[in-house]
């Protein structure tokens, strides 16, 4: 099956960066979200993100342009859905969401249109078992920024079909993507070993072991990390690491456990550049603890 359009469900940070890269691909895309004032704000970032690609010559006026055009948004539910052929949910990280949200998708999608989930850590067979057809569901999981950003990690589920496979990396070619494809497992590879590395980062700050930026500049010029893991937290947010880590802690132990630290930070609103502060302080020029 040819894919030619795809819907993207949510639109915030993960969805809009999603949605970005559909439609500059080619795709004929609808972003959906139930808030007219998130889709507005996600498609203003779209366009400022592009702008920014065409100043660095990275893609010309022309993709640019294209991309704009194949780029529709919706609040309507059935609206965006009813005619798709690929679903891409980037919903919040939570098993009871996305199973709500499968679930109507199970009665409102055609019963060939591919069903995939961006999740980071959770189970794609659970996220299925809500599917009557659940060899059509899929894990997709992309990386923030979405545009920069090459990897996406597809998940096989119990149920998950070859023809979806091939399907799902046929899209994420198509979007200049690299792949990995792995079976279910918690965590899968990337969320599994980042969360515990970001985990441990916490303990050694939590101790007074070095500061922040110390930490972040070690991994960074020491193990030739992009990022260093506190400034990775504040980019993911760290309410949705600690939700992962959570899920990792009751799936494969007490290697696992969060950090109080982080607890604590999440307790107090510190969620990262989302809300402004989290390890650092993105209020103002200069990063603090």
């Amino acid at each position: 099956m040819k894919i030619k359009k795809i819907a993207v469900i949510g639109g915030g940070i993960m969805g809009r960066g999603i949605a970005h890269v559909s439609a500059l691909a080619g795709f004929d895309t609808i972003l959906y979200d139930i808030s007219d004032e998130v889709l507005s704000a996600a498609l203003s970032s779209i366009k400022a993100n592009l702008n920014k690609a065409v100043d660095k010559s990275i893609i010309s006026l022309e993709q640019s342009n294209a991309a704009q055009n194949l780029l529709t948004t919706s609040s309507a539910f059935d609206d965006a859905v009813g005619e798709v052929q690929f679903v891409i949910e980037a919903i919040p990280e939570k098993i009871n969401l996305k199973t709500e949200l499968f679930s109507k998708l199970n009665a409102r999608c055609g019963v060939e249109t591919i069903l995939a989930s961006n999740t980071s850590s959770l189970s794609v067979t659970e996220i299925a078992a809500v599917v009557e057809n659940p060899s059509r569901v899929i894990g997709m999981h992309f990386f923030n920024p979405v545009h920069k950003m090459k990897l996406v990690e597809i998940i096989k589920g119990l149920e998950t079909s070859a023809s979806a496979i091939t399907a799902t990396k046929d899209v994420a070619v198509q979007m200049g993507k690299e792949v990995v494809t792995i079976k279910e497992s918690p965590g899968f590879i990337t969320s599994r070993i980042n969360a515990m590395i970001g985990n441990e980062a916490f303990y050694m700050l939590q101790e007074g072991i070095a500061t922040a930026e110390e930490i972040d500049k070690a991994l960074k010029l020491g193990l030739n990390h992009p990022m260093g893991p506190f400034e990775m937290v504040d980019l993911v947010g760290l309410d949705t690491r600690l939700s992962i880590l959570r899920f990792l802690h009751q799936s494969l132990g007490e290697k696992y456990r969060p950090c109080p630290l982080m607890e604590q930070y999440v307790k107090a609103g510190r969620l990262g550049r989302k809300t402004g502060k989290g390890v650092y302080d993105y209020h103002s020029e200069k990063k603090r603890d």
